[in-house]
């Protein structure tokens, strides 16, 4: 098993989870998070002030996988999330040690 997390703009969201239901995921997690990166973040005018915001809004799921699916997973998500443009996100591939499913007991792959 693999969890996968995706960092991507928040407008996105909805195309990269058509998607991955597309593959078959049955179930991810979102939360809003705000971070920098190349970008260091943007000069914005407001009420004719100019200042910095440091941390952009983005969007990060996260998704447990069955091994042979992970591959098909990132490619997807890489895809769907692309824009070309600096700041479309990370994807980051992490491995799974035990997963269980609280009402019924299960484990392993049959859990996700």
């Amino acid at each position: 098993m693999k969890y996968v997390i995706a960092i991507i703009k928040p407008f996105k969201l909805d195309d990269v989870r058509e998607a991955l239901t597309t593959l078959g995921i049955q179930g991810l997690t979102v939360s809003e998070v705000k971070g920098f990166g190349r970008q260091k973040g943007q000069t914005e005018i407001y009420r004719g002030a100019e200042y910095t915001v440091s941390f952009l809004p983005k969007l990060k799921i996260e998704l447990a996988v069955a091994a042979d699916l992970v591959e098909r997973v990132v490619e997807t998500i890489q895809k769907t999330a692309n824009t070309g443009r600096i700041g479309d996100g990370k994807i980051f591939v992490l491995d799974v040690a035990q997963a269980v499913r609280i009402r019924t007991g299960e484990t392993g792959d049959s859990a996700l």
